[in-house]
């Protein structure tokens, strides 16, 4: 929780609240449910929290915006986007109905109004956002094609409406014939060395008028 304290520093009471909470929820879900590996629940604040939280370093959501977390698992990094967004619109999608089972559990415990859930496949999501969350669920060619007109033409940030999806590692390869994707480095914004090849990579979408 420091480590949030740490980055966060103007956080309301409300929000300290609910970043305190999720350790014991998650732990106490973790029992029933199997979402987050031992080790990491050990860890939730920094391979978890903090890790979503990078891309609130990107981007700063304004109030009225829809995002949508693609794979949440369990609600990762939709859940502390939306403790940190309290007025941005949330939906968190997952195939696996046990992991939206947590989710929903989670989102609960914590009162968030600002977050709804979707089991089932993306490719079924019928809405627009004007931006598409993740964490490295698929290849980035795999997940713009998943994701393919779910991207609001409507701009309402500096920056532009798309994918801003958690990646580790190199992806000169994965972003070859994406040219127009930036990376954030995480270890310019976060000193832990858990951070140390973890990006932000920020897609925007092209539209044709």
């Amino acid at each position: 929780m420091e480590l949030i304290k740490k980055y966060f520093n103007d956080l309301t009471e409300t929000q300290l609240e609910q970043f305190s909470k999720l350790q014991g929820l998650y732990e106490d879900w973790n029992l029933k449910i199997n979402v987050v590996s031992r080790k990491d629940i050990d860890e939730l604040y920094l391979r978890h929290v903090l890790h979503s939280l990078g891309i609130a370093k990107v981007v700063s959501f304004k109030p009225g915006s829809k995002v949508m977390d693609v794979g949440t698992g369990g609600g990762f990094p939709g859940i502390p986007l939306a403790i940190l967004f309290p007025e941005t619109q949330f939906h968190l999608v997952d195939s696996i109905g046990k992991k939206i089972k947590v989710v929903n559990e989670v989102v609960e415990g914590l009162g968030l109004l600002n977050v709804k859930t979707t089991n089932g496949r993306v490719e079924e999501v019928k809405d627009t956002y004007d931006f598409i969350v993740s964490r490295a669920v698929a290849q980035m060619e795999t997940f713009v094609g998943w994701t393919k007109g779910r991207i609001a033409k409507k701009q309402n940030h500096d920056l532009k409406n798309g994918i801003l999806y958690l990646k580790g590692g190199d992806l000169t390869e994965e972003l070859e014939k994406y040219t127009s994707a930036t990376i954030y480095n995480l270890p310019d914004f976060f000193e832990e060395e858990f951070f140390e090849t973890k990006k932000v990579v920020h897609l925007g979408m092209k539209f044709k008028s």
